[in-house]
């Protein structure tokens, strides 16, 4: 991990495993079923964010506000001078969506579990099903920072400029229209199919590596997104359907490859596909 631009942000199984029990270091699993994940099974010692519950507001269908992140925080004990570590089920892919979601609020002491829930399991490594109790703390979370996100007037009009790159990180049968959602979720559609116009394809789970769903080398991430006129020079926009595999690929080009301006439009395809004459491309 020591090449990526920030390896700071990644932590290994090992590591985590040492801090089981330590009193400056939060470990926390988010998921998006606790019931197939947690509740079967977790690192000792480690609280839980249910990512439908905890960090979303389903009537504003929107992420959580400062002050609610700020109760969240506290109820799993966390101050601002612990280390707080995240890991979760699809390859980190909700977990990310928490990173993003915790920046975004200026959290500042955060890593992410490389490899998430699966690497941990295959390695068999210490679980546990008890849950555990923490006192309440006082956490203070900053305004948001706007740099990582945008909206969707934003992306009408950086569509159109070269500078700019959108990138969907959908699977290839979303981005093309064949498909509304991916299958697992058949109630979560958009009312048309196909992408925004001039994004690139390139689906969130490329950074990763299927046997342990660790993040492949620099090496590999750069060929992936340059290949495809992702380059640090532009400002890339990602999006997906509700914003979470698109804050994978966020932390991907942020963190791991250093881009200094990537942002993450988490309205994404739920939003522009449900808008009245929003410009798609569909073959």
């Amino acid at each position: 991990m020591a090449n990526y631009a920030h390896p700071e942000v990644l932590v290994d199984t090992g590591w985590v495993k040492g801090f089981i029990g330590d009193s400056k270091v939060r470990i926390v699993e988010v998921d998006y079923d606790p019931t197939s994940n947690y509740d079967l099974g977790h690192i000792p010692t480690a609280g839980l964010i249910d990512w439908r519950k905890d960090i979303n507001d389903p009537v504003a269908r929107d992420i959580v506000s400062k002050s609610q992140l700020e109760h969240l925080l506290g109820r799993l004990g966390v101050t601002n001078d612990m280390k707080l570590v995240l890991y979760g089920d699809f390859n980190n892919w909700f977990a990310a969506f928490a990173f993003w979601v915790l920046k975004y609020y200026g959290v500042e002491n955060l890593v992410l579990m490389n490899g998430g829930r699966k690497k941990w399991l295959l390695e068999e490594l210490p679980l546990t099903k008890d849950v555990p109790s923490y006192p309440h703390a006082t956490f203070h979370a900053k305004e948001p920072d706007d740099s990582i996100r945008v909206y969707l007037d934003y992306v009408r009009e950086a569509m159109r400029m070269k500078d700019k790159v959108l990138v969907d990180v959908r699977g290839p049968k979303e981005f093309s229209g064949e498909i509304l959602a991916p299958p697992e979720y058949p109630t979560e559609h958009a009312q048309r199919g196909g992408h925004i116009p001039g994004a690139k394809n390139i689906p969130w789970a490329q950074a990763v590596n299927d046997a342990d769903g660790t993040f492949k080398s620099l090496d590999d991430l750069r060929k992936l997104y340059e290949s495809k006129g992702v380059t640090p020079d532009k400002e890339v926009i990602a999006y997906c359907r509700i914003g979470e595999r698109s804050s994978h690929t966020w932390f991907a080009l942020k963190y791991l490859l250093g881009y200094p301006d990537v942002k993450n439009y988490d309205g994404s395809w739920t939003e522009w596909g449900n808008l009245v004459r929003t410009p798609i491309e569909k073959p």
